[in-house]
């Protein structure tokens, strides 16, 4: 998630592909970005990403926070039967 300098957050997903010369090289890289929905933001992201911000914050150790911040998302995902590229494009 990103956030823009009046302080709404964004989100982007993007698919790079490199661009390749004649000699197979690469010569540069081509993304196509698609902005998700505003509602996905509103009522599924952003209430994801404050609980993950409280489980991070309630550590003293930011590494131990980060880890169980981590650990609680794998499991959200794993619930749903999904990868995290699966939860992510589900949306």
């Amino acid at each position: 998630m990103n956030k823009t300098k009046n302080g709404d957050y964004y989100w982007v997903l993007a698919h790079v592909t490199p661009s390749m010369n004649e000699r197979d090289e690469v010569v540069g890289f081509h993304s196509n970005r698609r902005v998700p929905d505003n509602k996905i933001i509103s009522n599924i992201i952003s209430p994801l990403y404050a609980d993950l911000i409280k489980i991070e914050e309630s550590f003293s150790s930011r590494k131990d926070g980060l880890a169980a911040s981590y650990k609680k998302l794998m499991e959200i995902i794993e619930s749903k039967g999904q990868s995290y590229d699966e939860f992510i494009l589900s949306l």
